[in-house]
């Protein structure tokens, strides 16, 4: 398993070929009180950088972007009926939704953990 990070906030959790996407903490903690998630259609497809999807809160609306290119596979049920686990559990519980990588090259393109903690703190 591997963590990396985009620029936008989001985390991708890979194993093998599919990635679950998030949003991190330090995005959480920029929005506030999430109160709704759009989520993006089992089976579509998306570039990288697409928007795949939108996080309001109590404060603002924030896109939520595709990290990598590839076809969903599957979005967290729990987190549409219950958007503040975006808050409580934004690395875990409050995932987004899984993707099925088209171009694991593009993994070398994100951040990890010690990059994005660096970057985040700079934001």
């Amino acid at each position: 398993m591997t963590i990396k990070y985009t620029p936008d906030h989001e985390w991708l959790k890979i194993e093998g070929d599919i990635a679950t996407v998030g949003i991190t903490t330090h995005a959480q903690d920029a929005l506030g009180d999430v109160v709704f998630v759009d989520l993006p259609a089992v089976g579509a497809s998306f570039a990288a950088k697409d928007i795949a999807g939108v996080v309001e809160s109590v404060k603002a609306a924030a896109d939520v972007y595709m990290p990598v290119t590839g076809e969903i596979t599957e979005v967290n049920e729990a987190l549409r009926a219950d958007p503040a686990l975006a808050n409580t559990d934004p690395l875990g519980a409050g995932w987004f939704f899984k993707v099925k990588l088209a171009n694991v090259a593009e993994l070398e393109g994100l951040m990890d953990e010690t990059s994005y903690t660096s970057f985040a703190a700079a934001a």
